[in-house]
């Protein structure tokens, strides 16, 4: 194999990985924006149970949205599967939000156990989401 044969796919690498970057931007400053609390603010100061949310909000999206790229057939098509991926996850929160009203302020005060029931329902319905992703 040529060096330009490997080269051939980079214009489509680069276009995939730019969507999905960018849908991965995307979601996260929509996920931030819908909780009722600063989640990079406390981050920076420290709060543990917020990292953990998001960061399983954040892999929790990214495991769909990776499956998207694999079987995806064009950039539109990658586009609509991330942004199912986006919805899904939001609605995840939003449902933890109803069965358990109080897990917010547990984010909120750090108690690392309602971030790490977040965290576990974001990567367990990401994981679903993904495999369910059908050509």
């Amino acid at each position: 194999m040529t060096i330009e044969q490997s080269l051939a796919g980079l214009p489509a690498f680069l276009l995939y990985f730019g969507l999905a970057l960018a849908l991965l931007v995307l979601f996260v400053a929509i996920y931030v924006t819908v909780t009722p609390y600063k989640e990079l603010t406390l981050i920076r100061e420290g709060n543990a149970a917020a990292a953990i949310s998001l960061g399983g909000a954040v892999v929790g999206f990214v495991l769909p949205l990776a499956r998207a790229v694999t079987q995806s057939v064009s950039a539109l098509d990658l586009l609509v599967w991330g942004l199912i991926a986006l919805v899904v996850q939001v609605v995840v929160f939003f449902v933890v939000g109803k069965l358990l009203p109080r897990f917010v302020e547990a984010i909120k005060d750090g108690r690392i156990a309602g971030g790490i029931l977040l965290a576990s329902l974001a990567i367990g319905v990401g994981l679903l989401n993904a495999a369910a992703m059908t050509n």
